[in-house]
């Protein structure tokens, strides 16, 4: 994601991004999806409380197993063994298998360890990655949230509108 992210980025509403992002996808004339695990749908729960979302949003997918990864994205096994869930490699297969199974230009995924539980040193409690595809270019990212599992879910979730918004901004 861009380093021009404003500072008053992680406390505007959800509302407020998820109403600019819908904007935007209209405007443009994209459609949206999100391929999520650790936030369990908690991006297409904002982008679907816009009226009128299903104008750019048909499909979202919550991938919590590995198995529905494969599944559903048509992430390899061979990844999720070789990278784990928590990776750049995995979100990158999830937010290409989402686009291309829903048809929409802008997409993103999300893998993380959201707490309390779960958490091993080279992958810790609040580790999240992102992947974000906009007509087929794909940009990655990870943070590592402060807080606990609802704590370090909605952050996840903001990160991703924000994430989307600027693929948005760039032309992409």
């Amino acid at each position: 994601m861009p380093a021009d992210v404003p500072a008053t980025a992680p406390s505007t509403p959800l509302m407020m991004l998820s109403e600019r992002l819908g904007k935007m996808c209209l405007a443009q004339g994209v459609a949206v999806t999100a391929a999520e695990s650790c936030t369990g749908g908690g991006v297409a729960a904002a982008i679907t409380d816009i009226s009128g979302s299903s104008a750019y949003f048909e499909t979202g997918y919550v991938t919590y197993s590995n198995a529905a990864k494969t599944r559903l994205l048509g992430v390899p096994e061979a990844t999720l063994e070789q990278h784990g869930a928590v990776s750049q490699a995995v979100v990158e297969a999830m937010v290409q298998g989402a686009c291309q199974d829903s048809g929409a230009e802008l997409g993103v995924a999300i893998s993380g360890v959201a707490g309390p539980s779960g958490g091993t040193p080279d992958k810790p409690v609040g580790l999240v990655w992102f992947a974000w595809s906009a007509h087929g270019r794909v940009s990655t990212e990870s943070c590592c949230f402060p807080g606990g599992r609802g704590e370090v879910r909605e952050q996840a979730v903001r990160h991703a509108l924000l994430g989307l918004i600027q693929a948005l901004e760039a032309g992409a």
